[in-house]
C-alpha cells in the first residue's frame, strides 16, 4: 500500500470519519474489501491457502476497508477503493450526491465485475466516472493479473481517454456532465 512512502506528519489510513482542513473534507465509510473475486483469477482464493476467512463477518483486518467522499472546490469525489459491491443498504443515502466516482474495474474484472461496476454508476449517476485499479504500463506489474480497462470504458454511452496522466476539473464544467467515463489509459506521473 505504500502507506510508509509518504514524508509527512500525518497519514490518513482507512480513516473512518470525518477529517476537515480549509474547503476540504474527507468523509471514510467503514465496508469490507471484496471477497470473492468475479473475474477469471481466484485470487481471494490465496488467503484460504493460509487458513484465512476473507469474508465478514470474521474476514482477517486487512480486508476491512473504507470508502471516501472527498469533497473540495464544489465537487464531492468518492473514492471506491477495492471495496466490494454491495455495502449496506445505509452506505448509499450517507454518501449523499456523487459528482466524480473512481471505480476500480479492469479487464479482469478483479475487484468488481463489469455488471457490479454498471449498477453503481446507473445507482449513484455521477457525473464523471474513473476508472482505477487496472493494469497501467508504467505502474503495474504483469504479474498482478490485472488488465487494461478499455473494454469496459469503451462500451460506455460518452467515454474520453485522456491525453496525459492529470486533469483539472471546475464544478461548473461538471454540472452539466453525465456519466462521463475519462479514462487515463497508460498514462501515469513518472518519478
Amino acid at each position: 500500500d505504500a502507506i510508509d512512502r509518504p514524508h509527512s506528519t500525518m497519514v490518513l489510513d482507512r480513516m473512518v470519519g470525518n477529517f476537515e482542513f480549509a474547503d476540504l473534507k474527507i468523509s471514510g465509510f467503514a465496508d469490507k474489501h471484496v471477497c470473492r473475486a468475479p473475474g477469471w483469477y481466484p485470487w481471494t482464493n490465496a488467503l484460504k491457502e493460509f487458513g484465512a476467512n476473507a469474508c465478514p463477518p470474521d474476514n482477517v483486518g486487512h480486508m476491512d476497508m473504507v470508502t471516501y467522499v472527498v469533497e473540495t472546490g464544489g465537487l464531492r469525489t468518492l473514492i471506491w477503493g477495492d471495496n466490494r459491491h454491495n455495502p449496506a443498504e445505509g452506505f448509499w443515502d450517507a454518501i449523499g450526491r456523487i459528482d466524480v466516482l473512481t471505480m476500480p474495474v479492469d479487464g479482469s474484472q478483479h475487484i468488481l465485475s463489469y455488471d457490479q461496476a454498471n449498477a453503481i454508476v446507473e445507482r449513484l449517476k455521477p457525473k464523471i466516472v474513473i476508472p482505477t485499479h487496472y493494469l497501467g504500463e508504467t505502474t503495474t506489474y504483469t504479474l498482478s493479473t490485472l488488465q487494461p480497462a478499455d473494454e469496459w470504458v469503451t462500451a460506455q454511452k460518452s467515454h474520453k481517454t485522456l491525453d496525459g496522466p492529470s486533469m483539472k476539473l471546475a464544478a461548473a464544467d461538471v454540472a452539466g456532465m453525465d456519466k462521463e467515463f475519462m479514462y487515463f489509459g497508460h498514462h501515469a506521473h513518472k518519478a
